[in-house]
C-alpha cells in the first residue's frame, strides 16, 4: 500500500482552490453565489474525530500486543488495512473539499462588509481547518498502522553463536 504524499494533497488543495475561486468569481458575475453550508466544517470535524479515535484505539491495542500484556486484544491486519484505506480516501476528499471552500473563502474576503458573505467566509475558513484536521488524522492513522521496515540487507548476516 502506498503512503499518502503531502505534495499530492497540497496540489489537489491548490488546484481545487484556484478552480473554486475562479468559479465563485464567474458565478458572482451572474448575481448569486452558492453558499457554504454550516454542515461542511461539522462533517469534516466528525470525520477527523473518527480517524483520530481509530488511530488511538489501534495504537493502544498494538502497544498492548507488543508489550505482551495478558488479555491484550490483537489487531486484525485486514481491519488495520481497511482503516488506513479509509484514512487515505478521507484525506484525498478532504484536500479537495478544503481547497474548494478555501477558494470560495478567498473570494468572499472581498466582501466582508456584507453580513451574509462574512458568515459564509467564516464557514469556509472553518471548513479548511477541519479539512486540515482530517488530513492530519489520516497521516497519524497511517503512521500508527505502518509496519516496521524489513531489513533485507542484514538478513542472514547475524553472527552465529
Amino acid at each position: 500500500m502506498r503512503e499518502l504524499r503531502v505534495k499530492l494533497l497540497a496540489g489537489m488543495f491548490g488546484v481545487a482552490g484556484v478552480l473554486s475561486w475562479a468559479g465563485a468569481r464567474l458565478w458572482n458575475s451572474v448575481g448569486t453565489l452558492p453558499s457554504v453550508p454550516l454542515a461542511a466544517p461539522v462533517v469534516l470535524a466528525l470525520i477527523a474525530a473518527v480517524l483520530l479515535a481509530t488511530a488511538l484505539s489501534l495504537r493502544a491495542r498494538l502497544n498492548a500486543q507488543r508489550d505482551r500484556r495478558p488479555g491484550a486484544k490483537g489487531v486484525d491486519p485486514l481491519m488495520a488495512a481497511r482503516a488506513v484505506v479509509f484514512g487515505q480516501a478521507s484525506a484525498l476528499v478532504a484536500a479537495l473539499v478544503a481547497g474548494m471552500y478555501g477558494g470560495t473563502g478567498v473570494f468572499l474576503l472581498e466582501s466582508l462588509d456584507i453580513p451574509a458573505r462574512r458568515d459564509q467566509a467564516i464557514y469556509a475558513g472553518f471548513s479548511v481547518l477541519a479539512g486540515i484536521a482530517v488530513i492530519a488524522a489520516a497521516f497519524f492513522l497511517e503512521r500508527v498502522c505502518k509496519l516496521p521496515e524489513d531489513d533485507d540487507n542484514n538478513a542472514g548476516t547475524a553472527p552465529a553463536s
